[in-house]
């Protein structure tokens, strides 16, 4: 279903009381008027043509109006500037083009709905609403508050911190307003995610019917309730997508659509324009940079900062500057014209647990992967050959190592690409891994933070440097081995990253506990990015995670004798569950 953009209303159930501003109410044309007023559709503005007092006195105090051509001043048909057009015509009234009455009409009754909402958000919070029984997660009351705002706003910028589970009050909102068909668009990395969450939360007895849009060319997409794409594909699916009939279009990591120009950002623009419902997902709203808050949010509501002329002008440093000269004033009107809601952790810090584990599926290379596991062939011949237990296990190890490691290199980049979204979100990052190849891998595509690092190849001096470096503050990102963390105060950390994992629940304990310690007032956030295939799921199962739930492992407390006993006989089976698994497989693709 198609919409014109300027034409959402406000759910119905919203109530709208008899009063509103006073610059909203009828116009007397009924005397002298000055001019005419008439709707272009294909510019979606609307256009005087008046007597030069008018249209001088339009420009002059409405910049952002288009006012080339002597007598005439265009003013773009939001609901917010409506308002100020209908407050010029209570000074000159205008001939309102017979054919485009009740247009403006129905333009002049959003605008008063949409004065009359955000006078009410301004007066009280929005009341917390629970998601709707199709949905299966539980949310928090900050999160339930998030939910109510989407549902009342619906075209809006959630720009809530780093792990306040963005994602999920999106979902609670697609269930709660049975908002279908959707479509999200995420950076590639994030897109398995996304199929995990609408799993776990939406669709788990099977119902919801879900698509991955693959590939530039498009292609007869399949009936489906959810679509998921990624930004790198828009530009192909320009034309397709806004004919497709998507009710609800959720941007995740809008700041990928900071540039204009582009055919993605041209793509979006358009999608943008067709549906209902259009939500922006953000941990790092772009304030000091004006010409990037101001295309992120033409895609949610357009010109809701007026046009770029006027807003540069007025917000920035003078014409086509790119930088905000009060960003905090910036920020507190984008909240309080109700299309941007923000939360810091520090402001939940109450509902929130002191640790949090977080599950996340991440994508990966299969080549890589396949490519690195090749000599395993060789290795799996020489165990079957075999019959020695001690030699057996000496083989299970290297393949089992051989495993680990193509697994960790084969979502290495997608693990730096989501450690970089962190840091560009001001988060301090422990980075943990295990293999120097993956280090490496790190090294490279995360250059340009200046991490340091803490591998095992330094010496004391250089590893104590690189400690003090992150508690400065002269790093955001401090990559460290699983088993060289030993003896670390990083309290200054807010999230802990897991790259790779280990087999012991004690390791991973331990490293958690480099930043979550006496001193640490923020509620740490520690990610357990896994790959779909590889050692990672048998090392889940060895550790007891389960994708897309916050977790607690056994190892919180420090193992004795006996638990480490237990768990090393443990991580043997699993060691040999997995070669096991890895020789059915062989054996299958033999046949």
């Amino acid at each position: 279903m198609s919409v014109d953009f300027f034409d959402y209303r406000f759910p119905e159930e919203t109530p709208v009381p008899e009063h509103y501003p006073g610059y909203l109410r009828e116009v007397d044309a009924s005397g002298r008027t000055y001019g005419t007023l008439s709707y272009n559709r294909r510019s979606k503005c609307w256009t005087i043509h008046a007597e030069p007092c008018v249209t001088e006195l339009a420009k002059r105090l409405f910049p952002g109006c288009d006012g080339r051509g002597r007598g005439v001043a265009r003013f773009t048909a939001h609901r917010r500037v409506v308002g100020d057009l209908n407050w010029l015509m209570l000074r000159y009234p205008l001939e309102i083009k017979e054919t485009d009455r009740s247009r403006w009409q129905q333009a002049l009754e959003e605008a008063r709905e949409y004065a009359i909402h955000r006078e009410r958000v301004l007066r009280e919070p929005e009341t917390a609403v629970p998601p709707d029984d199709s949905f299966t997660g539980r949310l928090l009351d900050f999160q339930q508050q998030g939910l109510a705002f989407l549902l009342s706003t619906r075209r809006c910028l959630l720009a809530d911190d780093m792990g306040l589970g963005k994602t999920v009050q999106a979902l609670a909102f697609l269930a709660t307003a049975a908002a279908y068909p959707a479509i999200v668009i995420a950076p590639p990395h994030l897109l398995r995610n996304w199929q995990s969450e609408i799993a776990r939360f939406l669709n788990e007895k099977g119902r919801l019917r879900v698509h991955v849009i693959r590939g530039l060319k498009p292609y007869p997409l399949p009936e489906a309730d959810i679509y998921l794409t990624h930004y790198l594909l828009l530009r192909g699916w320009k034309d397709v997508l806004p004919e497709t009939g998507f009710r609800t279009a959720i941007f995740d990591e809008i700041q990928e659509l900071r540039r204009n120009g582009t055919g993605k950002y041209s793509a979006a623009s358009l999608l943008s324009q067709s549906v209902e419902n259009c939500i922006g997902l953000s941990g790092t709203p772009i304030y000091n940079n004006g010409g990037e808050i101001w295309n992120v949010v033409n895609i949610l509501d357009f010109h809701f900062l007026g046009d770029w002329e006027s807003f540069s002008r007025e917000w920035c440093y003078g014409y086509n500057s790119a930088v905000v000269a009060k960003p905090e004033l910036l920020g507190d009107y984008l909240r309080r014209e109700g299309l941007m809601l923000r939360r810091l952790k520090g402001d939940v810090l109450k509902e929130l647990a002191p640790k949090r584990r977080l599950v996340q599926e991440i994508d990966w290379d299969d080549g890589v992967y396949r490519e690195l596991m090749l000599p395993v062939a060789q290795q799996l011949k020489l165990l079957r050959a075999t019959s020695d237990p001690a030699q057996r296990a000496i083989i299970e190890d290297a393949i089992c190592q051989r495993q680990r490691q193509a697994t960790g290199i084969a979502k290495a980049p997608f693990v730096a690409a989501f450690v970089r979204a962190l840091v560009e979100g001001g988060e301090k990052v422990l980075l943990m891994a295990h293999h120097h190849a993956v280090m490496d891998i790190y090294k490279r595509e995360l250059k340009a933070l200046r991490p340091r690092f803490i591998t095992g190849r330094e010496t004391d001096a250089q590893k104590e440097k690189a400690a003090d470096d992150f508690m400065q503050g002269k790093t955001d990102l401090l990559c460290i081995s699983l088993r060289s963390a030993s003896g670390l105060n990083l309290q200054r950390a807010s999230c802990v990253v897991f790259g790779e994992l280990d087999w012991s629940p004690a390791v991973h304990s331990q490293a958690e506990d480099r930043a979550h310690r006496i001193g640490q007032q923020d509620s740490l956030l520690c990610y357990y990015l896994v790959s779909p295939r590889g050692s990672d799921r048998d090392m889940q199962d060895a550790l007891g995670l389960k994708v897309s739930q916050f977790v607690s492992l056994m190892g919180d407390e420090v193992p004795d004798r006996e638990d480490q006993l237990m768990q090393q006989s443990l991580a043997r089976e699993r060691i040999r569950n997995l070669v096991e698994r890895l020789e059915a497989e062989s054996a299958s693709e033999d046949e």
